[in-house]
């Protein structure tokens, strides 16, 4: 699934490595399999960011790079990464922040993780994902 990328979010992908294009192309096609309607495409911090801004059912995911290597960051206070790792120890983690995208990533695990993402709101208040 190829989606178009924002002309302001472009930009912060020059240079970038090629897992976080990848991951983000993740995030758009594990959206539409949750239905959780459009998503936004906007910079945080300068960093690519991507809100359920519309259905507001899940909680924001930012891609960027952490001591050269690609991560995707998570809202620390939703305990998201700590449900993530013990499901997925074999993950590298960020402390409480984030998920490291490169080298042995499990993308299928990755895949899962963002989807919980994405559903955040709608699981956390009993409304079917």
């Amino acid at each position: 699934m190829s989606v178009p990328m924002s002309p302001d979010v472009a930009p912060a992908f020059d240079g970038a490595p090629r897992g976080l294009l990848e991951v983000r192309a993740l995030i758009f096609e594990r959206a539409e399999e949750l239905g959780v309607g459009p998503l936004t495409e906007t910079l945080k911090w300068g960093q690519p960011a991507y809100l359920t801004e519309a259905s507001k059912a899940g909680s924001t995911i930012r891609l960027g790079v952490k001591d050269g290597r690609p991560v995707a960051y998570f809202i620390c206070h939703t305990g998201l990464v700590d449900a993530f790792r013990a499901a997925f120890p074999e993950l590298a983690y960020l402390g409480n922040r984030g998920i490291y995208l490169d080298g042995d990533c499990n993308r299928a695990a990755l895949a899962i993780c963002l989807g919980w993402t994405l559903t955040y709101h709608r699981r956390k208040t009993g409304v079917a994902a």
